[in-house]
């Protein structure tokens, strides 16, 4: 009898990041559950490329802003696959805005996604989720220092509130076992706001914007580092140092 593959969830799994995230897991050897809000077209063909490197994968649209969506989700997985062994909060709303612009609208969209959409997933993943699970979050670099962050205030506030989520429940779950974790990447090569090339060592000291692998290969480290919980990486390259 073959041995049971580990199952990971990913939200905003279906595009850029979560996409690369997806694939490199399926390598891995886990089954996938993409979990998107729009993009079904990008999610479906994630599907079919997953299922032709033998691994079992299924997208389902939600709305990780909206706690009955999430609760729905996660009793889903619990029917169909019983199990979450990683949990990959990846979702991010980003909004480049100047903070003397920036509406209440827009800031409980940013947040309800972010942060409360991260917390919810972990609620409802953590019955689910055995003694070695993991659930790794995706911040954003420079969260260590307070310093002022005029555009994209939302985001920033939103991520630094995901970091100490996931420093409590590092802590809160380490009896059980499972370990939370947290990768922040910097200005990856499709970021909207990127420098240009002769530009963007004035803010990243190793010369160049991050790549995809660069963000998978911290989530690679944190699931085999058995050792390591409640510890945020920064993968940008010395940006906001």
């Amino acid at each position: 009898m073959s041995a049971v593959a580990p199952v990971a969830i990913v939200t905003g799994g279906a595009r850029r990041l979560g996409r690369h995230l997806c694939m490199t897991l399926a390598a891995r050897g886990y089954d996938v559950v993409i979990l998107y809000r729009s993009s079904a077209e990008a999610a479906q063909a994630l599907v079919a490329d997953l299922a032709a490197t033998g691994r079992r994968a299924r997208a389902r649209a939600v709305d990780v802003g909206v706690e009955a969506q999430v609760a729905e989700t996660f009793a889903e997985i619990a029917r169909m696959e019983g199990r979450v062994d990683l949990l990959v909060n990846n979702v991010g709303n980003y909004n480049p805005q100047d903070v003397t612009r920036l509406t209440p609208a827009v800031w409980d969209a940013t947040l309800a996604t972010n942060l409360s959409g991260a917390y919810y997933c972990c609620f409802h993943a953590l019955p689910l989720i055995p003694a070695d699970g993991n659930i790794i979050n995706i911040g954003m670099a420079g969260l260590e220092g307070t310093r002022a962050n005029v555009r994209g205030a939302d985001y920033y506030v939103s991520k630094t509130g995901l970091l100490s989520l996931t420093r409590s429940l590092a802590a809160g779950y380490a009896s059980r076992g499972i370990r939370v974790n947290m990768v922040s990447p910097g200005q990856l090569d499709n970021s909207i706001d990127l420098p240009s090339p002769d530009e963007i060592g004035q803010t990243v000291p190793l010369g160049r914007a991050g790549e995809m692998h660069d963000i998978a290969q911290a989530v690679e480290y944190l699931l085999e580092a058995r050792y390591v919980t409640g510890v945020n990486l920064d993968v940008a390259g010395g940006y906001r140092l």
